[in-house]
């Protein structure tokens, strides 16, 4: 289970190791050769002395031209000691793999991108011993993918870009597009993305929408209002109690989406809708909340 933003931004390219050199090739535009296989390594770069040093992700690339160790960080905030750490993970790297070590740094704010792509120059100036230049991905190289024909194209990008546009005000057809997409992929892979983008919400709307939408597609989610009609039911022993229980959730699932996407909800829709009992209509309502225009949609086809 992935528990943090900080998380989540770098074990996406666990997840999906090609989608780092796809993010170098097609986001910073930096010439990296194909891979023809890549690697996941350990990241603790220890030293037999009591002083631990891990990076975030470690992946080694084999290509034509040689391989390579992608170093990634996911950042927060500015920290200033990157200028010792990252220039000692590269040095370590190298000399323990022999292999080239390329720094990739990943984050949610844009300050924070600027300042972690400035050259770390150690020595004294007109001659430094050593020079590092992370490559950054963050908001503003990041594409915003919003169609969902290119979210399902490439899931994993669409999901980085969840996962870096997710505070901003474009969030909402971003997550919409990354929805319908996450359905055309395994579930399991699904489940994995979809935590990582939950991780990476920090606004509580459109954490909230997010939930609802993989609620409402009927992904495994342990979503807490899931959870309280699972509890429910086991509590009253009973079929009809949890049938009724997931009735009532997925009324409060189709509402609330319309609700986040800004779209008002009329009197005798919510009354239509609160008083279904049949999960299957209910489901396909809340299918038809995600791309509604106006809240009588939910009924059009019917």
């Amino acid at each position: 289970m992935v528990g943090s933003s900080h998380e989540a931004l770098h074990r996406i390219f666990q997840k999906d190791p090609a989608l780092l050199t796809r993010a170098l090739q097609r986001v910073l535009h930096v010439p990296f050769p194909e891979p023809h296989e890549i690697a996941a390594l350990n990241v603790d770069l220890t030293e037999i002395e009591p002083v631990e040093r891990r990076v975030d992700t470690l992946l080694r690339a084999e290509t034509d031209e040689g391989t390579y160790l992608l170093v990634v960080e996911s950042q927060g905030k500015v920290d200033d000691r990157k200028r010792g750490s990252w220039p000692y993970y590269l040095s370590y790297l190298y000399e323990k793999y022999r292999c080239e070590p390329v720094l990739i740094v990943i984050t949610q704010n844009s300050a924070t991108a600027r300042w972690a792509a400035q050259p770390i120059r150690l020595g004294f100036p007109g001659w430094h011993s050593l020079t590092v230049r992370p490559l950054v991905l963050g908001p503003d190289n990041v594409p915003v993918i919003t169609d969902e024909q290119q979210a399902e194209q490439d899931v994993p990008l669409a999901v980085l870009s969840a996962m870096t546009h997710g505070r901003g005000p474009r969030a909402a057809p971003i997550l919409e597009s990354l929805a319908t997409a996450l359905k055309t992929i395994d579930p399991d892979s699904a489940a994995v993305f979809a935590q990582f983008v939950d991780s990476c919400l920090a606004d509580p709307q459109a954490k909230q929408m997010w939930r609802d939408l993989m609620t409402a597609i009927q992904y495994f989610w342990r979503h807490p209002l899931a959870e309280q009609v699972r509890e429910e039911g086991r509590e009253q022993g009973l079929e009809e109690g949890r049938q009724l229980g997931r009735a009532q959730a997925k009324a409060e699932m189709v509402l609330r989406v319309l609700e986040w996407r800004g779209i008002p909800v009329p009197e005798h829709v919510s009354e239509r809708v609160t008083t279904c009992d049949d999960p299957n209509q209910l489901e396909l309502w809340a299918q038809r909340a995600v791309r509604a225009t106006y809240a009588e949609d939910l009924f059009t086809e019917e």
